[in-house]
């Protein structure tokens, strides 16, 4: 997992070490105005690798409430672009966790786990213009609530494909 603001002064330094798919994705939600996007599921293309765009309105929820998840194909590079704030959990698929639902083969190339509290789970507080990449063996937990309250939240997700990187 790697994680980074748009709004960091060094930003172009930081993602410059990235593979150039990852790197579009980034430069894409730094420069285009996601707050004001329709919400909803996209596909695009950036310097010609096809990715999904998906804009969503959340809610964060405890913790407790909410299935680690992970993709095989697909690197998530997930970005805060209104509310919050948002906490986002993440941690290492050593292969010791229980499937709780298995949609891998599907189009949304999402697995969920059943939550493990022995996990060695850490945690990322998420601002506006946070972005968190997730790659296939970073079990990640978004939209968790911070403090006592929810908060409503404008979550984008790229799909970069596994294969352009």
């Amino acid at each position: 997992m790697i994680y980074g603001n748009v709004h960091n002064a060094m930003v172009e330094k930081q993602i410059a070490v990235l593979p150039k798919a990852l790197q579009s994705a980034i430069r894409f939600l730094k420069d285009t105005d996601l707050a004001a996007h329709e919400p909803g599921k996209f596909e695009m293309e950036l310097d010609g690798v096809p990715m999904i765009l998906q804009v969503l309105d959340l809610t964060t929820a405890p913790r407790e409430t909410l299935r680690p998840e992970i993709h095989r194909k697909n690197i998530d590079v997930q970005f805060l672009a209104a509310g919050g704030p948002e906490r986002a959990g993440y941690y290492s698929d050593d292969g010791t966790n229980q499937v709780d639902e298995d949609l891998l083969d599907t189009p949304r190339d999402i697995l969920f786990y059943h939550n493990n509290p022995s996990a060695a789970e850490g945690s990322i507080e998420m601002t506006v213009g946070t972005y968190a990449i997730y790659f296939p063996w970073d079990v990640h937990i978004p939209a968790i609530q911070v403090g006592e309250n929810p908060a409503p939240i404008r979550k984008i997700v790229v799909k970069v494909p596994m294969d352009a990187c």
